[in-house]
């Protein structure tokens, strides 16, 4: 025992050793208990599926092939599943941030898998590289905090995305409303008019660009257009897109011109630009008083203060020393 307190790198091996077989443990666990729903789920899909069994078995056998997915198999081979907890919330959370391929919760999962391994090894390592002497208290903050920061990692990668992607549907989408109502106006039919659309705001804006585009996909394999504006709305995980698709289902159903309608809709599309411009330009002052009082006003009072002071100090401190 006295062996192992002095020597700090047998210390570091089994504090090592002591993290890996907590984590393998914990996701263990989790695998156990997340199994059974995840067997319900997959004899469920290959219930709805059966008819076209061997096509699908042809494409996954071809997706699933690569480097990639040879460590994916070695892990799902000795238990753990990289499947989540929730694979629908997943899913959404990560469509939003513009991650659409089948394989993305699986790469998810694997990087914060492999970031909770790694970014603890590489700190340790660090370390030990440095010279820093090496305590069981350190090796423990260490270990936890970097293990701690790659499994919040990813997730504030695919946050971040996310909220830039939607950012900038925001933003593009009015512009992209006002030219599939000129289109629609000069006679275009809504597929067209997405068409046309898409090919003229491809540089501009990609994201919107790439929302249409996507539509018109599922238009032309067959899906009904109410079924196709759905999934632009899902894609695009902004209110006003969902309005847009809900518009215009409704429009369809009762029958109204599409036209007017998109008329009134861009009409309040742009007035919510607007209001969205006048409120960053009222936080404006706001913003700026905090570095304002921060670093010019401190200076500021240096400027005018200091002199008086020194005069103060001229004329008292001879009558004071007497």
């Amino acid at each position: 025992m006295d062996f192992i307190l002095q020597n700090a790198l047998l210390r570091s091996l089994i504090l090592a050793l002591f993290f890996a077989a907590t984590v393998i443990a914990a996701f263990s666990a989790i695998s156990y208990f997340t199994r059974r729903a995840q067997v319900r789920a997959h004899l469920r899909t290959v219930s709805v599926d059966s008819g076209a069994s061997n096509g699908a078995e042809t494409s996954l056998a071809q997706s699933r092939s690569g480097p990639f997915w040879s460590i994916v198999n070695v892990i799902e081979r000795t238990g753990l599943s990289l499947a989540d907890s929730n694979p629908d919330a997943l899913r959404t959370k990560l469509i939003a941030a513009g991650f659409e391929a089948t394989e993305a919760p699986t790469i998810y999962t694997l990087s914060r898998l492999i970031l909770v391994f790694l970014l603890p090894a590489c700190a340790i390592s660090y370390l030990m590289l440095t010279g820093s002497e090496l305590t069981i208290f350190k090796l423990y903050m260490v270990g936890s905090v970097s293990g701690l920061l790659g499994l919040i990692a990813p997730a504030w990668f695919v946050r971040i995305k996310a909220d830039r992607r939607m950012e900038a549907i925001t933003n593009g989408f009015p512009n992209c409303l006002d030219l599939i109502l000129v289109c629609v106006e000069a006679g275009l039919g809504m597929e067209a008019a997405f068409d046309r659309v898409s090919r003229e705001i491809a540089r501009a804006e990609p994201q919107v660009a790439h929302l249409l585009v996507r539509t018109n996909l599922h238009l032309r394999a067959g899906a009904t257009r109410e079924e196709a504006l759905h999934r632009m709305a899902t894609l695009a995980g902004v209110d006003e897109i969902r309005s847009f698709a809900t518009l215009l289902i409704q429009s369809e159903k009762l029958g109204t011109s599409i036209g007017t309608t998109l008329r009134v809709f861009a009409s309040e599309m742009r007035e919510k630009r607007r209001m969205r411009a006048e409120e960053k330009a009222h936080r404006l002052p706001v913003l700026i008083s905090l570095p304002l009082v921060t670093c010019m006003l401190p200076t500021m009072i240096g400027v005018l203060m200091i002199p008086a002071a020194i005069r103060v100090v001229r004329k008292l401190l001879p009558v004071m020393l007497g």
